[in-house]
């Protein structure tokens, strides 16, 4: 029997059997679905976290404050001082940005005020990194810190392009609204009881657009100060010593293969300013981003193995098929193999029925596959739809694979039926 004619077989006995062999296809079909989408996802993680390493710069650390640390007040804590002797220290690192932010800051601006705005403090160096904005103006410079001039860079948050359901959620805050009417660039503004000059606006792209994976401004309006401004003009702490602490220091080495030798010196430079202290967490970013990873992969290996159940469950139904089909077909056999058919023959025939019923849940699952996947991604913040032709080939392997191993047994059995006992079946 060629294999055309095990096709043409193969058709007639799942058409014959159409309630056995959809309960069969059906679960083929959702298991398909299921991988297809476990695939689409994992794609698009991947792309967008290459994306998000390389804007945040592929030797990336951030040091923070350690949460819960209690002091036997030989530290100083975590100061601008310290990302000035890092900076000192190891003048060849790419990037060294210092943050502090302060909530709950007052802004005033003719008839608009705001009593809960964001002002987040930086270096110029922070714009070495991260950079997905359009800016209208310009950034501070390394005058404007150095003068602690009362400058300021506002951030207008892009929007969507597609606005989603579920954001309804995010409302516009005050001045967002107002940036939409007037233009601040150029204008004096009032942040706390000092004087600012607004010398850059900031457009963030929109929020389903935004390449960053773990970076995102948020929702609330937000201003950005040179960090020398703050801490002689914003910062809630009277003492000096006090005033110069921060929040974070970016660190970026410029080559990740340098990340290990740089956070070793960076660890032991603080440890000596900190007086044996470890009041602070020297992070790579990628440690962070894998974090973040680990909980989405417990999603995913959940709808994964919804999947494996469901092609398993139709495996399982193409075995029982293919057993029921064998019984139901024993002198038939018998037949084939009184004129000459050998046990390839015939194990051929039970395999390619078997693969048929894969291969038409496979294309099924594909289909409803896709069709999911793009309705959801209409209404992602992320981007779903992320697909190659190895994916649809693998996902369709899989399906027609998951045939031919369950029937591999029923198949087996079929091709060891004594000819001479097959003939006498009733």
């Amino acid at each position: 029997m060629n294999f055309g004619e095990s096709l043409r077989t193969a058709w007639l006995e799942i058409s014959s059997h159409k309630m056995r062999s959809f309960l069969s296809f059906f679960a083929i079909t959702i298991g398909t679905a299921a991988i297809l989408y476990t695939f689409a996802q994992v794609r698009g993680i991947s792309r967008q976290i290459d994306t998000n390493l390389e804007l945040m710069g592929p030797g990336r650390m951030r040091i923070s404050k350690k949460e819960s640390f209690v002091s036997k007040g030989l530290s100083p804590g975590l100061t601008s001082d310290d990302a000035d002797e890092i900076r000192r220290t190891m003048p060849e690192l790419y990037m060294v940005s210092p943050t502090v932010t302060a909530y709950g800051q007052h802004m005033r601006w003719r008839d608009f005020h705001s009593e809960d705005v964001e002002v987040t403090a930086q270096t110029n160096e922070s714009s070495k990194r991260d950079w997905v904005y359009k800016l209208r103006g310009r950034f501070f410079n390394s005058v404007d810190i150095r003068d602690g001039a009362r400058v300021c860079v506002i951030i207008e948050p892009g929007g969507w392009f597609k606005k989603p359901w579920w954001a309804m959620f995010f409302t516009e805050q005050p001045l967002e609204k107002e940036l939409k009417r007037r233009n601040l660039l150029g204008e004096t503004i009032m942040l706390g009881d000092h004087l600012f000059t607004v010398v850059g606006i900031i457009k963030e792209p929109p929020r389903d657009a935004d390449p960053r994976w773990m970076n995102s401004w948020g929702d609330q309006d937000r201003i950005l100060v040179p960090l020398s401004t703050y801490q002689r003009t914003l910062s809630f702490d009277s003492k000096q010593s006090m005033a110069r602490h921060i929040g974070s220091i970016e660190v970026d080495t410029g080559d990740e293969k340098t990340i290990p030798v740089y956070k070793r010196r960076i660890e032991e430079l603080l440890r000596a300013r900190h007086r044996g202290e470890l009041d602070y967490e020297v992070k790579d970013n990628r440690e962070l981003i894998q974090g973040v990873l680990n909980q989405v992969h417990q999603s995913f290996v959940a709808i994964l193995a919804v999947g494996i159940v469901a092609i398993l469950a139709g495996g399982i139904g193409i075995m029982n098929v293919t057993l029921a089909t064998i019984y139901s077909r024993i002198k038939e056999i018998g037949i084939r193999r009184a004129v000459g058919a050998t046990r390839g023959d015939i194990m051929m025939q039970f395999l390619v029925e078997a693969m048929a019923l894969g291969f038409l849940g496979g294309i099924a699952g594909l289909v409803l596959g896709t069709a999911g996947i793009l309705f959801l991604s209409r209404n992602a913040e992320r981007d779903m739809y992320s697909m190659t032709p190895v994916h649809f080939f693998l996902t369709l392997l899989i399906a027609v694979g998951t045939g031919f191993i369950f029937a591999l047994y029923p198949a087996n059995q079929a091709s060891k039926l004594d000819p001479v006992e097959a003939l006498h079946y009733e």
